[in-house]
């Protein structure tokens, strides 16, 4: 389980949110098993959802990001509830690419950089909200602040890490996330550029064994904060044989009877966690069949 916390300024000036998500990338890895270039795409990815998704008023309300970037791991998705649970994949999880010339991976690289990041929020209305942004670097932490700072006017800093093992497993995973709120003083924008100038990597402080309480103990140096919430937010995947029964059950009833292989069974595997769900011949003739009854 990972550790959130959200923290706010005694003159609510400036919000400020880490997340050690450590536990839930590691879990994404497990389920996926994707390259190391792509496990960094999508635990930023997941990190980033998670932080943004406990800011999510209702308690059914959640959070999708959508990034689609034109690079060799296709569209990457995350999805977020109000309590920071998050779920994710990438299209093509297995991108072999070389490392930057500094020996990180090459995220953006992976993604691509000739795209946008979407942004949708259902809070329950008819529509969803759907914001949408071009990417700037594709490495994630820059597109969301660019996604903040144009789609919603909220000066934001974020910092995203995700650090993979030679064998493939995450040491560590993490983010934070600085918001300006309105009729922030210019000697408080001071003192966080300052701050966060100091700040070391994301993973690094992590590594070192700090935490989230510590690291928003640097981020907000000099102003005095509360911390107003914290969660423990996982990976965890909503899927069901019902859901899977609802999404057949839009389809015309003709094409029910086409979904069975050979063996007179048919399999639809969930793309968050690779649960797959199996229907007999029988099942989908009498699905068919009461559809053409009503």
């Amino acid at each position: 389980m990972g550790k959130l916390i959200r923290c706010l300024t005694r003159d609510a000036t400036v919000m400020a949110l880490f997340l050690d998500s450590t536990d839930m990338v590691a879990r994404a890895e497990q389920i996926h098993q994707p390259s190391a270039v792509v496990t960094a795409a999508l635990g930023r990815l997941l990190t980033a959802a998670s932080m943004m998704g406990v800011m999510m008023k209702g308690a059914d309300d959640s959070l999708t990001l959508k990034l689609a970037g034109g690079g060799p791991a296709g569209t990457v998705m995350a999805v977020s509830d109000s309590r920071g649970n998050v779920r994710g994949y990438a299209q093509n999880p297995i991108v072999e690419i070389p490392l930057k010339p500094n020996g990180k991976l090459d995220v953006s690289g992976a993604v691509g950089t000739e795209g946008q990041l979407w942004v949708l929020r259902d809070n329950g209305a008819p529509e969803p909200y759907v914001g949408c942004t071009p990417l700037v670097s594709g490495e994630i932490a820059e597109d969301i602040t660019s996604y903040y700072a144009n789609s919603e006017q909220t000066p934001t800093v974020c910092a995203l890490g995700v650090l993979v093992n030679p064998d493939l497993t995450v040491q560590a995973a993490g983010g934070l996330l600085l918001q300006l709120l309105p009729f922030c003083p210019d000697e408080v924008i001071d003192q966080v550029e300052q701050n966060v100038a100091k700040l070391p990597p994301v993973t690094a402080m992590l590594a070192r064994g700090m935490t989230p309480e510590e690291i928003c103990a640097l981020a907000l140096d000099g102003m005095e904060y509360d911390v107003l919430d914290t969660y423990g937010p996982e990976y965890r995947c909503t899927c069901s044989r019902d859901k899977v029964l609802g999404a057949f059950a839009a389809m015309p009833a003709e094409d029910l009877l086409t979904l069975p292989d050979e063996t007179g069974v048919a399999e639809a595997t969930c793309r968050f966690c690779d649960a797959v769900y199996r229907f007999t011949r029988e099942e989908l003739e009498k699905m068919a069949r009461d559809r053409t009854a009503s």
